[in-house]
C-alpha cells in the first residue's frame, strides 16, 4: 500500500509520467491545429493532472464537433477522439449556405456542400418546426434515396416534397410514418412517372 501511495505521489507531482505525445483522431474538416490550441496542456504536465473533462468541453465548443472523448493513455500519451457533425441539409442566405446535421444543429456557414440537398422553406433554421420536420425525415430516409435528393421544398410541416436530381418529385407529406414511407418509396420509383406520392403510404400514387 505504501509503495502504491509513493508511486501515486510521484506520478501526480513529478514529470516522470508527464505528457509527451498528444494524439488527435477523427478530424476531417476541423483543422487539427484548432483542436491543439484548445488542449492547454502545459509542457511537463504529469499525466494524472491532465484535465480531460476541461479539454473535452473546450474541444466540444468547436461548432463542427459533435462528440469528443479525451483519454489518458499511460505512460505518456493523451488521446483526443472526436466525431464531426455531418450535414444532411443546407439552406441559403446572402451570407452563404447554412449547414444542419441530423440533430437539427446549425453548425457551419460557407459554400454549398456537394451532394447535400438544399432546403427551401419560408423560415429555415435549427429552431424552425418545419426545418425540424425535414431533418427528421432525412435522418430516417434510406441512403439509396437520400443520395438522389437535390432539393427539399417544405411549405409546412405536413407538406414536404423532394426534388430528385433527375427532376422527378416525391410528395412526402409530413414527418409521420417516415419509416413506412421509406419502405415503399424505392420500389415506387422504379415505375414510369414524374410525381410519386407517398404522403399516405397505404395509398401511393404515380403520375
Amino acid at each position: 500500500m505504501c509503495v502504491l501511495t509513493v508511486v501515486g505521489i510521484i506520478a501526480w507531482w513529478t514529470p516522470l509520467f508527464s505528457v509527451r505525445t498528444v494524439q488527435i483522431e477523427g478530424t476531417v474538416t476541423v483543422p487539427e491545429h484548432q483542436v491543439r490550441e484548445l488542449l492547454e496542456i502545459p509542457p511537463g504536465r504529469p499525466m494524472p493532472r491532465v484535465d480531460t473533462e476541461g479539454i473535452a468541453r473546450r474541444v466540444a465548443s468547436i461548432p463542427k464537433v459533435r462528440t469528443v472523448r479525451v483519454q489518458r493513455v499511460f505512460p505518456f500519451t493523451v488521446r483526443v477522439t472526436l466525431v464531426e457533425r455531418i450535414p444532411v441539409v443546407f439552406y441559403e442566405s446572402p451570407q452563404g449556405a447554412h449547414l444542419l446535421d441530423a440533430e437539427g444543429v446549425e453548425f457551419a456557414l460557407g459554400p454549398a456542400p456537394i451532394g447535400v440537398p438544399r432546403l427551401v422553406t419560408d423560415h429555415p433554421g435549427g429552431t424552425d418546426p418545419v426545418t425540424e420536420a425535414v431533418v427528421s425525415i432525412l435522418a430516417v430516409m434510406p441512403a439509396a434515396l437520400s443520395i438522389q435528393v437535390d432539393e427539399v421544398v417544405a411549405r409546412s410541416i405536413s407538406d414536404i416534397s423532394l426534388t430528385l436530381q433527375d427532376g422527378r418529385t416525391v410528395l412526402w407529406g409530413g414527418a409521420g410514418d417516415a419509416e413506412r414511407k421509406s419502405a415503399v418509396v424505392l420500389p415506387l420509383l422504379t415505375r414510369p412517372g414524374t410525381v410519386f406520392d407517398v404522403s399516405s403510404p397505404n395509398l401511393v400514387t404515380v403520375r
